[in-house]
C-alpha cells in the first residue's frame, strides 16, 4: 500500500469517519454484514479465542423488542437505523479452544475453571473486537454510530435468555445523514494523553 493509500485509509476510518446519529434509508444487506464480520474476525484476541459474538437487528419486530432497552436519547437513532447491532462476547468462548487454539487445549479448563478469569477475558478482547468491526464497516464504506446508552441485563433477557452470551455495546450500521452531523468534537493531544518511558 502506497503513503498516499495509507493516508486515505486512515482518513477513511478514523480522521474523516463520524459517529452517526441519523441515517439515510438505504438498506445494509446481509451479504455486507457478512463481509464486515470476515474482515474483523482477523484482528488478534488473547490466544486467538475470539470471544466477540454479533447479532444484527434489522426487521422492525425485532427492533421494537429492543426499543425497550434503550435509554430515551437512543430511541430514535435505532429506529431509523438500517441495522443495529448488539456487540456481545459469549462467556463460554473456552468451548472453542479446540478450533481457535488446538496447540493447547488445556486452556478450556483454565478458563472453564477460573469464571472470573473467563468473564474478564472476554470482555476485554469482546471489546477489542467491537472496536475492529467498527473498523472494518468504516473501511468497507458503511458509517457507525455505536452507543452504551442501554440496559444489558434487559437485552440479555430478552435476547439472549438460556445462552451464555453477554450484551457489551450496541452499534448501528449504515449510511449516515452527513447534513445532520453535530460539528466534531476535540480530541486529546499526545502530550496529554501519551507518555514515552
Amino acid at each position: 500500500m502506497s503513503t498516499e493509500s495509507n493516508h486515505e485509509f486512515i482518513n477513511r476510518v478514523f480522521s474523516e469517519a463520524r459517529t452517526h446519529t441519523s441515517w439515510l434509508k438505504d438498506p445494509v444487506r446481509d451479504e455486507s454484514l457478512k463481509e464486515i464480520y470476515d474482515a474483523m474476525k482477523w484482528g488478534p484476541t488473547s490466544a486467538n479465542l475470539c470471544p466477540a459474538r454479533f447479532l444484527f437487528v434489522k426487521s422492525p419486530a425485532e427492533k421494537e423488542k429492543l426499543i425497550p432497552c434503550l435509554s430515551p436519547t437512543n430511541v430514535d437513532k435505532v429506529r431509523s437505523a438500517p441495522v443495529t447491532a448488539v456487540i456481545a462476547y459469549d462467556i463460554a468462548f473456552y468451548e472453542q479452544v479446540g478450533k481457535l487454539f488446538p496447540h493447547a487445549p488445556q486452556y478450556r479448563d483454565t478458563f472453564g475453571k477460573n469464571p472470573e478469569l473467563a468473564q474478564t477475558t472476554a470482555f476485554r478482547n469482546g471489546s477489542l473486537q467491537g472496536a475492529y468491526f467498527i473498523l472494518a464497516a468504516r473501511a468497507l464504506g458503511f458509517d457507525c454510530g455505536p452507543m452504551s446508552g442501554f440496559d444489558n441485563k434487559k437485552v440479555d433477557e430478552t435476547f439472549f435468555a438460556g445462552t451464555t452470551w453477554r450484551s457489551n455495546f450496541i452499534c448501528n450500521i449504515g449510511h449516515g445523514d452527513k447534513g445532520k452531523l453535530h460539528p466534531r468534537l476535540p480530541r486529546l493531544d499526545f502530550e496529554e494523553a501519551c507518555k514515552i518511558a
